[in-house]
């Protein structure tokens, strides 16, 4: 299904935020954002309600719109919520995969291995975590997921630009895929709510 002009103007935005082109607390003019993107003003704050709602944008009194703040509560809030829906959905997920979606997700792995930059390290990352939890076959959840997976990404750019952090999770990624094939289920989703926790440390 094609994307509408508000989630164009949305994910291009949210990219932005993510890679830190749009630094917290700068401000977002809804004109201006309007005739970026040769559009009117309708889809311009409907792409602002997406961004508010993945957590990337925050609307303030007489301040307007702005990007949101990427403090340490946020970061705790952001992390502590992840981990807690993304263990959930593996625990629905995991007696549901098949080969083929280990297949899936092994490729994930390879990319993130084999990847030559943060940038590419970040969207093999976004893909293996996505595949882990995508056979739980519950939409709403994916799609929260799938918000604070781009806030989590956000993390991540923050972290490198500030402490040089580099990529560290292969062997964990590799322990949740293991206990996986071994149908340890349970295990698997406690390994992967420590490992999403382990991001706050790694700020």
């Amino acid at each position: 299904m094609a994307e509408t002009v508000a989630e164009r103007i949305a994910r291009v935005l949210g990219e932005r935020i993510v890679a830190g082109e749009l630094l917290p607390g700068s401000p977002l003019r809804q004109d201006r954002i309007a005739e970026e993107f040769e559009a009117s003003h309708v889809p311009a704050r409907e792409a602002f309600q997406l961004l508010r709602s993945r957590g990337l944008v925050v609307a303030e009194p007489r301040r307007g719109v702005r990007v949101a703040p990427l403090d340490p509560a946020a970061i705790q809030e952001t992390v502590e919520i992840r981990a807690a829906l993304e263990s959930l959905a593996l625990t629905f997920a995991g007696p549901r995969m098949n080969a083929a979606c280990l297949e899936r997700i092994e490729k994930a792995l390879i990319a993130a291995d084999q990847a030559q930059t943060m940038v590419e390290w970040e969207q093999a990352n976004r893909v293996f975590h996505r595949e882990l939890v995508a056979p739980c076959r519950m939409p709403k959840l994916l799609s929260m997921l799938d918000d604070l997976q781009l806030a989590n990404s956000r993390i991540i750019f923050s972290a490198t630009r500030s402490a040089g952090w580099q990529p560290g999770s292969s062997l964990a990624h590799r322990q949740i895929v293991n206990a996986l094939k071994k149908k340890e289920f349970d295990r698997a989703a406690t390994m992967l709510r420590n490992h999403i926790r382990g991001l706050e440390r790694a700020t």
